[in-house]
């Protein structure tokens, strides 16, 4: 097997065979590092009553994990550059693997934030050396689509790994949603080693690559996806209030909610993928717009619970489709430093994670109202349209 698959002679169909195991490898990663990410939020009341914490004190273990996978991607980008990238992801799923069994033992609080940190810094290195790699194994004309076969392991997740992972912690103690994790990482090496073969992706010298982030391009394409994503967390983030004090649902139903926009998620990443193999730029652009038109459409919808189910279908349909051509948009302003560009943008999604929720919980304590976070999720999506619209 040659060292760049996407660079052979085969045709179409050939290479899609052949890279189909390897990205499905890839999307079982990806699947490992969005189920560690999320499980914790549905776990606190547990860590916080075994560790003696106050439910806030045990919260920053959310906040933790999402400040690691903003350094822990370029960082981690940077310091492994020179590492064949097949031998850098099986790393990183080793690390990942040694932190989610560090985070099941750990004796006291500070060894599971440890764990956790250690977590976000493989799983968000992994995820960009991931996407890259998902790039090089097919040609050209599939490379949004490769990304999207990645990123659904991490709507899967939302849908499957999350609400499982959760069910197992609450009714076997939380330690035990770790120990499922940590089998999953050993799962995901072999399938990487047995699967993925040896890629070439562009880039690797360090200084080249950094040179690439002169481009002013480069910037506002990761501020797209900063802004473009934000909507997503800004909205979720403080659904069960939306839901319970403007829809009328109960709590316990919050989580039904929730498993209907991994569903949409599960539809809208696939779609995006291929529709922005075909037009990245419209897609882009629809993408991003349709996110900002879902968003505010929930403003009216969230006043009946048919509306609302519809309405957060569509908006986790929509927000995973922004995704794809996202990704792709990143790599192709920085051609030539694919791996600290990919890299980099798993820190702007991130960035988006934490700056939309920010933004929702200020305009909360200002006392703006239960359906705030609705209308700001619009606005930051229509800002990273504008910054969609200036790359060009």
């Amino acid at each position: 097997m040659t060292n760049d698959l996407a660079s052979r002679p085969d045709t179409a169909t050939a290479t899609h065979r052949r890279a189909t195991p390897a990205l499905i490898a890839l999307a079982l990663g990806a699947f490992a590092v969005g189920t560690t990410e999320v499980v914790i939020a549905g776990l606190l009341p547990e860590v916080a009553a075994d560790f003696g914490t106050s439910l806030p004190v045990a919260g920053l273990l959310v906040s933790g994990y999402a400040l690691g996978m903003v350094v822990g991607a370029p960082l981690l980008a940077v310091l492994g550059n020179r590492m064949p990238r097949k031998r850098m992801l099986l790393a990183l799923v080793v690390l990942f693997t040694v932190a989610s069994l560090l985070s099941a033992l750990a004796p006291g609080y500070a060894a599971l934030m440890v764990g956790r940190v250690g977590s976000a810094l493989a799983g968000g290195a992994f995820v960009g050396v991931a996407a890259a790699v998902a790039a090089a194994l097919v040609g050209p004309q599939r490379r949004a689509s490769a990304i999207a076969t990645v990123f659904m392991g991490l709507s899967l997740a939302n849908v499957l790994g999350v609400p499982a992972s959760t069910a197992l912690g609450q009714a076997l103690g939380w330690r035990a949603a770790f120990v499922a994790i940590t089998a999953i990482g050993v799962v995901v090496w072999f399938a990487l080693a047995l699967l993925v073969p040896a890629v070439r992706v562009p880039g690797g010298d360090l200084r080249a690559e950094l040179a690439v982030f002169r481009r002013g391009r480069v910037w506002i394409s990761l501020a797209a996806t900063a802004f473009g994503w934000a909507p997503f967390l800004t909205v979720l983030t403080y659904v069960t209030p939306l839901l319970t004090d403007i829809t009328g649902f109960d709590a316990r139903t919050v989580p039904l909610v929730l498993v209907v926009v991994g569903v949409g998620m599960v539809i809208g990443t696939p779609v995006a993928g291929r529709l922005a193999d075909r037009a990245l730029l419209p897609t882009l652009y629809g993408t991003l717009g349709g996110f900002a038109l879902a968003s505010a459409a929930l403003l009216v919808l969230v006043h009946s619970k048919p509306g609302a189910l519809l309405g957060f279908l569509i908006f986790g349909a929509v927000g995973a489709a922004v995704i794809p051509p996202l990704q792709a948009k990143v790599l192709e302003t920085a051609r030539g430093a694919d791996n600290l560009a990919s890299a980099s943008n798993v820190s702007a999604f991130n960035i988006g994670n934490g700056g939309g929720p920010m933004l929702a919980g200020a305009a909360l304590s200002a006392g703006a109202g239960s359906t705030a976070p609705l209308w700001i999720a619009a606005l930051l999506a229509l800002v990273g349209l504008g910054c969609a619209a200036l790359v060009r």
